[in-house]
């Protein structure tokens, strides 16, 4: 049988996540969302904003990767900035 190994990028990454969701849950229980328009073309709420956040995330990351020669520490600036501006203004 053969273990997955955890690299310490991968555990940072998952740990991450794991606390923006806790965050994002904490969030919920202080102040409830309500959904709302922004410049998407659907009304959503904080974790709509966050899931469709992540996911474009991870595509940008997979562009980056798969078709040009740029650092993925761009890629990650480029999504950080992209979930920041989605979850203001999205």
């Amino acid at each position: 049988m053969e273990w997955m190994v955890w690299t310490v990028p991968t555990a940072i990454f998952f740990s991450a996540i794991a606390a923006i969701l806790i965050g994002m849950t904490a969030w919920e229980l202080v102040s409830p969302t309500v959904e709302r328009r922004g410049f998407l073309p659907l009304a959503t709420t904080r974790g709509d904003r966050l899931f469709i956040g992540l996911l474009s995330a991870a595509y940008i990351h997979l562009m980056v990767v798969g078709f040009t020669e740029i650092s993925i520490w761009f890629a990650l600036a480029a999504s950080i900035l992209w979930l920041l501006v989605l979850m203001r203004w999205g």
